[in-house]
């Protein structure tokens, strides 16, 4: 049948015809060719008379496999490319008993519209305690919980046993990264750079020099995050950063630039600053419409976005992470880079980080929905 042919065909070698679209009979009212052409990404080939309608049909397998490659790449709608999905009937866990419910359920919603939008059947689940009941049968779940039950592993355990795939990092990858004395270990154990720490219960005496910013060890959403300047700063924030997680995680404070990474998959997105009042990203300046400027790219040298994103990804995986996650980083004057956390369930709200890097990147948010879908496992 000719192996040369067949090479050719794949790697585009072919001489092309036209420009055209995808492979499909001629439109209605066109002249027909005399044997049948067939379409490789942009290109169009005729292949030789004595091979014809049989070779065409064998080859049509191969060509339609290497087009869906192509449209892919090209990040055309996901309703067009991915209709050999795995996943047809999906759920969209939101809400949970977190402090960051309020947030969780703003993700969820907009993830269920962006999956419906890329075709999907979504059941919306909110989850109000901390068991897990589907209403109906899904063959598997985004995971658009923030905080305690949602990024800590417990869900994707209960998951797990219900063998149910799910999106994001699995429950020991997901508890080393929601819990930041955990992740604080592993970043000092495998090179990553990261600000002093040490970690407080009650009764324990700060020993890092002024500024610290203190946070609750198991919280997001900079709930609970407090700059202390001074000691006659200490006690109101270290109480009220206390009464979260009965120990407080103390960092020193690095002046700076707020930078993030988000990833998907194994590809970390372009990097984004963020301009905060005052220079302070709490939960205000987070979701606040208005109150924080995103600058996306960041306007940093190539050779310095590279670097975050080669951090981001180091990080990423030495957590065990998989499927999402965002990097949030401080960047010094002198162009030193600290990783400050990781969160494996980034927001999706109207305002958040990872959506508006993936349209960066120029993936549109319901595809960026489909992407993380279709990488829900067990396991």
């Amino acid at each position: 049948m000719g192996k040369g042919l067949l090479k050719a065909l794949w790697e585009g070698r072919c001489a092309p015809r036209s420009s055209s679209g995808s492979l499909s009979s001629p439109c209605r009212g066109a002249q027909r060719p005399s044997h049948r052409e067939i379409s490789l990404g942009s290109k169009r080939f005729l292949p030789p008379r004595h091979h014809d309608s049989a070779l065409v049909i064998f080859l049509e397998p191969f060509v339609a496999c290497r087009n869906v490659l192509d449209n892919l790449s090209k990040n055309r709608d996901w309703r067009v490319t991915l209709k050999n999905r795995k996943y047809k009937k999906v759920g969209v866990l939101k809400g949970g008993p977190s402090s960051e419910r309020e947030i969780s359920l703003k993700s969820g919603a907009a993830v269920a519209k962006g999956l419906k939008a890329a075709g999907y059947e979504v059941v919306e689940v909110d989850i109000q305690g901390r068991s897990l009941e589907l209403p109906e049968p899904v063959e598997a779940v985004f995971i658009a919980l923030h905080g305690e039950f949602g990024e800590d592993g417990q869900i994707q355990k209960l998951l797990e046993a219900q063998g149910i795939p799910y999106t994001g990092s699995n429950p020991a990858a997901s508890l080393a990264s929601f819990d930041k004395r955990l992740s604080k270990d592993i970043f000092v154990k495998v090179g990553i750079p990261t600000a002093a720490y040490e970690v407080l219960g009650p009764n324990d005496t700060l020993s890092l020099p002024y500024p610290v910013v203190i946070k609750p060890p198991c919280q997001g959403s900079t709930i609970g995050i407090f700059k202390v300047n001074g000691p006659g700063e200490w006690e109101a924030a270290f109480r009220n950063s206390l009464r979260y997680d009965g120990e407080v995680l103390a960092e020193a404070f690095i002046p700076g630039r707020e930078l993030t990474v988000g990833i998907v998959g194994n590809t970390a997105f372009p990097v984004i600053e963020i301009l905060a009042p005052d220079g302070w990203y709490d939960f205000t300046a987070k979701y606040g419409k208005g109150q924080s400027r995103h600058l996306c790219p960041a306007p940093l040298d190539s050779a310095l976005a590279e670097k975050a994103k080669r951090i981001a990804l180091d990080t990423f995986q030495a957590l065990g992470c998989r499927g999402l996650g965002r990097v949030d980083f401080r960047l010094t004057d002198a162009g030193e880079l600290y990783v400050l956390e990781l969160n494996n369930i980034p927001g999706f709200t109207e305002t958040s980080l990872l959506p508006e890097a993936a349209q960066a990147a120029g993936i549109g948010f319901a595809e960026l929905c489909a992407t993380i879908m279709e990488m829900a496992r067990v396991g």
